[in-house]
C-alpha cells in the first residue's frame, strides 16, 4: 500500500466520521465540530489532486471563517435551549433511511460500471487547474453574480441570526393599553369641559 493510498483512507474515515458527528451529535457544538474535521479532511483531498488553492480557502474560508461565524451563532443563541424535537411528519426517519439506502446501492452499483480515478494523468498537463490565476478568472468573470449573491446571503443570514438572538419575539410584542387609561382618554373631554376657567 502506498502512503498516497494510506492518507486517502486515513482522511476518508475522518471525514465520514465527521458527517455523521454533524448529523447525529445532539449537542450542537459537536455537530460544528465534526463539520470541521470533515472540512479539514476535503482539504487534504485537494492536495492530493494538486488543487492547492483551492486547499487553501478550503482550510482558511470554511474550516477557518465559516466556522467561526458558526460557532458564534450557537453560542449567541445558546445551547442549553430546549428544542421542539417533536416530529411534524411521522414517517420522516423511515423514508429517510429508506431513501439513502437507496442512494447508498446506486453509489456501489455505479462504482463497480466506473470508477473515475487520478491514476495515469500527468500534473504538468493538467492545464494548470487549481491555480490562482485559473480561479480568479473563473470565480471573478462567468461567476461573479453567483459569488457576490452568496456573499450578500451570508451576510444577511448572520445579521438575521443576530436580531432574532437579541432580540426575539419580544420586538413583535405589542402592548395593549390599560383599561383605566382608555377610560380616561374617553372622558378626557368631558373632565375638561368641567374645570373651572374652561369656558
Amino acid at each position: 500500500m502506498s502512503a498516497e493510498v494510506l492518507v486517502f483512507a486515513v482522511f476518508a474515515l475522518v471525514a465520514v466520521a465527521g458527517a455523521l458527528t454533524m448529523v447525529a451529535a445532539r449537542n450542537p457544538v459537536y455537530s460544528a465540530m465534526g463539520l470541521l474535521s470533515t472540512m479539514f479532511a476535503v482539504a487534504v483531498f485537494y492536495v492530493m489532486n494538486d488543487a492547492h488553492f483551492v486547499a487553501a480557502v478550503q482550510v482558511l474560508i470554511y474550516a477557518g471563517a465559516v466556522m467561526t461565524l458558526f460557532l458564534f451563532v450557537i453560542m449567541l443563541i445558546g445551547v442549553d435551549a430546549s428544542d421542539d424535537r417533536s416530529e411534524q411528519l411521522p414517517l420522516q426517519r423511515p423514508i429517510g433511511l429508506v431513501l439513502g439506502a437507496g442512494l447508498l446501492a446506486l453509489v456501489l452499483l455505479a462504482a463497480r460500471a466506473v470508477w473515475v480515478t487520478g491514476l495515469g494523468t500527468d500534473p504538468g498537463t493538467s492545464g494548470g487547474v487549481g491555480t490562482i490565476e485559473n480561479v480568479a478568472v473563473e470565480l471573478f468573470g462567468a461567476w461573479l453574480l453567483p459569488f457576490e449573491a452568496t456573499a450578500l446571503l451570508l451576510t444577511i443570514a448572520a445579521v438575521g441570526t443576530v436580531a432574532l438572538a437579541r432580540f426575539g419575539s419580544a420586538g413583535l410584542t405589542v402592548v395593549a393599553p390599560r383599561q383605566d387609561d382608555t377610560a380616561g382618554a374617553e372622558h378626557g373631554t368631558d373632565d375638561a369641559a368641567s374645570l373651572p376657567g374652561s369656558d
